[in-house]
């Protein structure tokens, strides 16, 4: 197989890009991430990949759910933040607000949209775990459209 053309060809897929944040009784953590995809409509269910012995991947195996922020295309700089070890203070996470609501875990003000999960499944990968969680909240708090990895000028996967 042509490197170069595996590369390009894995870097073809599209990819949105969120914030998955979760919270034990001890500890937060959050991270950006971009693996992720509907999986079912009934019951409402969402994929993700979480890099395998990440703190929040670590976390989200223990308490079985999470929220997943969904940025907006003008959110890159939050995106930015999330790329490092969540650090909260006060009612902030790596500088940006959050509110608990009736969530388990935080959502961030600033997101357009959030969804609440409960982990389903979880299947070990080699340097990613896929995580099938079931949708159990959702919430607006504005409408923009979605940011996703392309116009980041990233690149993740190949």
């Amino acid at each position: 197989m042509d490197p170069q053309h595996k590369k390009t060809a894995l870097r073809s897929f599209t990819y949105g890009v969120y914030i998955l944040t979760v919270k034990s009784a001890e500890e937060y953590a959050a991270a950006t991430v971009t693996w992720v995809s509907q999986a079912s409509l009934d019951p409402p269910q969402i994929m993700l990949g979480l890099r395998r012995g990440s703190r929040t991947s670590e976390l989200v195996k223990k308490e079985q759910g999470f929220v997943l922020n969904i940025l907006g295309e003008s959110q890159k700089k939050i995106a930015s933040a999330f790329l490092k070890h969540a650090k909260v203070e006060g009612e902030t996470i790596n500088g940006y607000p959050f509110v608990m609501e009736n969530t388990s875990a935080p959502v961030l003000v600033d997101a357009p949209t959030y969804i609440e999960c409960r982990v389903d499944r979880l299947v070990e990968g080699s340097d990613h775990d896929v995580v099938i969680a079931r949708v159990t909240g959702a919430g607006v708090n504005h409408d923009e459209p979605p940011l996703n990895l392309r116009t980041t000028g990233w690149n993740y996967g190949g």
